[in-house]
């Protein structure tokens, strides 16, 4: 992976802990779906955060607590490329998501550095 510095956009994908993947990939959580995707791909990396609390476009609101350790928690798969490798891998997520609910973003952003790890691939 090359440095990148310059114009950039973040892509954001909300959706749901309990989420799957449709299709071929039944049965996997959306969240590994999405980023064994966005690796085998090429992109410049990605991280999926977990929510304590949200809603989503039917307004039930989702919160952690100590009583349902199970629960349906939100999520945010952030990811950060150049314009050009976001354009080409948007349409693989689109089919990803297709069928699940969720919402999917993009912004641009300013990248001032992007380094992989020395000795680490």
């Amino acid at each position: 992976m090359d440095d990148i510095t310059g114009r950039g956009l973040r892509v954001r994908i909300y959706f749901g802990e309990r989420d799957h993947a449709p299709g071929a990939l039944l049965g996997k959580p959306l969240w590994s779906a999405l980023l064994e995707y966005l690796r085998r791909e090429g992109a410049a990396g990605a991280t999926v955060w977990r929510g304590i609390s949200g809603f989503g476009a039917h307004s039930r609101i989702h919160t952690a607590s100590l009583v349902d350790l199970s629960s349906d928690l939100p999520l945010v798969l952030e990811w950060v490329d150049t314009q050009e490798r976001v354009d080409a891998l948007l349409p693989g997520l689109a089919a990803i998501l297709e069928g699940t609910g969720g919402l999917l973003t993009t912004d641009p952003v300013e990248i001032h550095r992007y380094q992989a790890h020395q000795g680490r691939r």
